[in-house]
């Protein structure tokens, strides 16, 4: 997957993550772009962690990115201190 790729991958990621974590309203396209390809990297470091490699696809990878948005944005929350 080129650049492009994964700008497109993070955009779809991080605003599925930020409709599920209640912060769309908060974010801008960018600010998805960006959570959604820093979640990526982070749900395929929290999978390697459990020997699970990379690989599978487009629909892996997004599960992953989204998985990781998930986990980026609740860690943020945690630390700025916001609620729901």
């Amino acid at each position: 997957m080129g650049f492009i790729g994964w700008i497109i991958l993070g955009g779809i990621a991080g605003w599925i993550a930020s409709k599920i974590m209640k912060t769309d309203a908060q974010m801008g396209i960018v600010l998805n772009i960006v959570v959604g390809i820093v979640g990526g990297m982070l749900g395929g470091w929290i999978l390697g962690l459990f020997g699970v490699q990379g690989g599978g696809g487009f629909i892996a990878s997004m599960l992953t990115a989204i998985g990781g948005s998930v986990v980026l944005l609740w860690l943020v929350g945690l630390v700025t201190g916001r609620r729901r």
